[in-house]
């Protein structure tokens, strides 16, 4: 994989392509929280030949620029997805989004949906959804001035036992973590953190949630079963909301499906790809 950062209206976005140019479409992969565009590497060896591949570091994670300022709801990162898209010269493409990249993806599809060929929803926030235990620290982080105080480390710490059980292989959970939140500890900073834990209130999820009926691209909805976090009633209920959206359910995978089951993830993306 290649990576480069693009400058968008002075925030820098960075991304890793992959793949081969070819007949078939782009494909755009969006990560959650707290992660990046690593959230995928094991699955775009995976992937079938003939498509570029496109994995974004979100504002304010991974490589990306800081986010100090910046607006970091779910409706910003689907525009600033829209303006790299421009930049890369992608007219449309094929979106596959985990966990808040999911309302990302979502968001993408209802705004822009000329630039939406297919939507893949990975163990997905949607509706009034989010992770319960990142949404309870982003609650008692966004009331008291505790976060600063902690510093980056021990506040990362925090972060990273509370997500553990997301992975069913822990060892592969404390590395994929710790690649992560070494982000907010080395460059990003303790700010950033607790502003993207704040973004978890974002209200617009459950707004774009009632519009999902309006979304005709084909869909297909990945879901780990064990997810402590979101549970597999979910999947359901977005199937429920998209017209002739199928769901997958991965038996023993967690809420870090494409950590738990890149295989899984690649066939689910590959067979979309087909239909």
């Amino acid at each position: 994989m290649r990576g480069e950062f693009v400058d968008l209206a002075g925030n820098r976005l960075y991304y890793y392509a992959a793949g081969t140019r070819g007949a078939g479409e782009p494909v755009v992969f969006l990560h959650g929280f707290p992660a990046s565009s690593h959230l995928w590497h094991a699955v775009v060896p995976e992937m079938p030949d003939g498509h570029r591949l496109v994995l974004v570091d979100m504002l304010g994670f991974g490589r990306s620029d800081r986010a100090d300022v910046a607006d970091l709801t779910v409706r910003a990162h689907a525009e600033r997805t829209r303006a790299l898209m421009d930049e890369l010269g992608i007219a449309s493409a094929c979106f596959v989004g985990h966990g808040m990249g999911g309302s990302v993806a979502q968001a993408v599809a209802l705004a822009f949906p000329e630039r939406v060929t297919r939507l893949c929803l990975v163990n997905s926030t949607a509706f009034e959804c989010w992770p319960r235990r990142a949404a309870l620290m982003a609650r008692v982080l966004s009331a008291t001035p505790i976060a600063r105080m902690l510093g980056a480390p021990l506040l990362s710490g925090l972060v990273h036992g509370s997500l553990l059980s997301g992975f069913v292989d822990q060892e592969i959970g404390r590395h994929a973590l710790d690649k992560y939140l070494g982000a907010f500890n080395s460059r990003l900073g303790v700010d950033v953190l607790v502003a993207q834990l704040r973004a978890m209130h974002d209200p617009a999820v459950e707004i774009i949630g009632a519009e999902l009926g309006r979304i005709t691209q084909p869909t297909a909805i990945l879901w780990g079963q064990r997810d402590p976090y979101l549970p597999v009633a979910l999947a359901y209920r977005l199937q429920r909301a998209i017209t002739g959206a199928t769901v997958e359910i991965v038996e023993g995978a967690r809420h870090f499906t494409p950590e738990d089951a890149p295989e899984r993830a690649a066939a689910a993306i590959a067979h979309l790809l087909r239909r």
